[in-house]
């Protein structure tokens, strides 16, 4: 039995106060032909990028964006689910679908159309126009500064030296996605790999540290897409109350660890009878909260199936304020890989990995060859940035003042929303949190 447990637990790491979730994006394009459109001076087009007002993203073209990334969120989800079962799961949809839309504005004819509609966009409801629009409109507001809840995201294009690109693509990505374009000699792989990962390294303050492992003498750009997020809980857990407790794996396996505790909450909780599930929501100091969705025993796989927008709406609207007699939460602090060029295609994004990829809005004759999405979460007692619930007691009861008590000791799922926009900005699955 103490063998068993040995191969289950993982390393724990020592874990810092400050909580970060820090996500960041690669998509390597292998230029097939290196013949392609050029600038008259073979530049990366006009230092002035394409004046378009953030503003004129109207909040209807944000809500649809906010819909369809949390639409993405959970279809991409469970394809991972289902690739890595029983593991831990942690992604940022944002990063990945603006990290694509992006790409998108490079793209034609059917390649287009499958990468909006892998996003789940609808084309016929929503123009593409109005789909970058809410994209630029909703990066720019979580681009402002604030002194509580502290997001960061970005993108950059690393472009080979002597590829020419269309400056029209430059331009509409800096205008609507806030990339940086940087010319890469990709013919000395080392050197272009150590540029681009000490790049995001920076960007996410050190989080991730190697987002690219290879690279090779094809590669002709490089697209990344970063985000990083800080929150303080609204009610602060005490360190002096963090005890060892255990975490059940299933009904016969589980693990020890540091277990946080703070009494005398008063939180949103929902109880899903039909889903046989618990809600609860904790807020940070700023315009971001986390969803800890906790599926009574033997459940997960019945609420996994259930995720959709229309569900999380629902969670979201039936959210009472409830005394909660003391919450138990894990800090972990965990971290996945994921190569997303296996995943895409159940998602029906298909033909910009093949050789008809048409993307000559940015360059002729090129595909995406690989999708790397590399994600670092850590939960402590000052707060959390994509923290899912797990293992849970509680008295359930009908009476508003009537308290009760939570353990999420189990495995649980977490959603990490920017309130004001609406957007999902984290999800993950919780099903060991001692395992890195």
């Amino acid at each position: 039995m103490v063998g068993a447990l040995k191969n289950i637990q993982c390393d724990w790491t020592k874990r810092t106060e400050k909580m970060a979730f820090l996500i960041a994006l690669g998509l390597l394009m292998a230029g097939i032909c290196p013949v392609v459109l050029c600038y008259p001076d073979g530049t990366l087009g006009r230092d002035t990028a394409v004046q378009e007002d953030q503003d004129n993203g109207t909040q209807v073209d944000s809500l649809t964006v906010a819909y369809r990334i949390t639409d993405f969120a959970f279809c991409l989800y469970k394809e991972l689910v289902l690739k890595n079962p029983g593991e831990n799961i942690v992604f940022s949809p944002l990063s990945i679908s603006s990290a694509f839309a992006m790409l998108s504005l490079g793209a034609n004819r059917n390649t287009l159309e499958e990468i909006l509609e892998g996003l789940k966009f609808n084309l016929t409801e929503t123009p593409e126009a109005d789909i970058h629009r809410g994209f630029g409109h909703l990066l720019h507001m979580l681009s402002q500064p604030r002194n509580q809840v502290q997001i960061s995201t970005g993108s950059a294009m690393f472009i080979e030296k002597n590829l020419p690109i269309q400056a029209e693509f430059i331009e509409k990505a800096r205008a609507l996605y806030q990339a940086e374009a940087f010319r890469t000699d990709f013919q000395q792989p080392q050197e272009a790999k150590k540029l681009i990962n000490d790049y995001v390294r920076k960007q996410t303050q050190g989080k991730i540290k190697e987002l690219i492992s290879d690279l090779d003498e094809e590669t002709s750009m490089v697209l990344v897409n970063h985000i990083s997020f800080t929150g303080k809980w609204e009610m602060l857990f005490d360190p002096r109350d963090t005890f060892e407790s255990k975490f059940h794996l299933d009904e016969k396996r589980s693990v020890k660890g540091p277990m946080m505790k703070i009494k005398s909450l008063t939180t949103p909780y929902f109880r899903d009878e039909e889903l046989s599930c618990s809600v609860v929501e904790l807020e940070y100091t700023g315009s971001a909260s986390v969803l800890f969705i906790l599926p009574d025993q033997g459940k997960m796989q019945q609420v996994e199936a259930s995720l959709r927008p229309e569900t999380l709406r629902k969670w979201k609207d039936s959210l009472k304020h409830r005394m909660t007699e003391e919450l138990h939460l894990p800090k972990l602090s965990i971290s996945k890989n994921y190569s997303l060029e296996d995943i895409l295609p159940h998602l029906d994004i298909r033909e910009v990995f093949s050789t008809q990829a048409d993307l000559s809005g940015i360059t002729r004759d090129m595909r995406v060859s690989q999708v790397v999405h590399k994600a670092v979460l850590d939960v402590a007692e000052t707060g959390t940035e994509a923290a899912a619930a797990t293992g849970v007691k509680i008295i359930p009861c009908c009476a508003k003042y009537i308290t009760m008590t939570m353990r999420f000791n189990r495995p649980f799922l977490m959603v990490l929303c920017h309130t004001n926009s609406q957007i999902t900005l984290f999800m993950s699955k919780v099903a060991n949190p001692k395992c890195a």
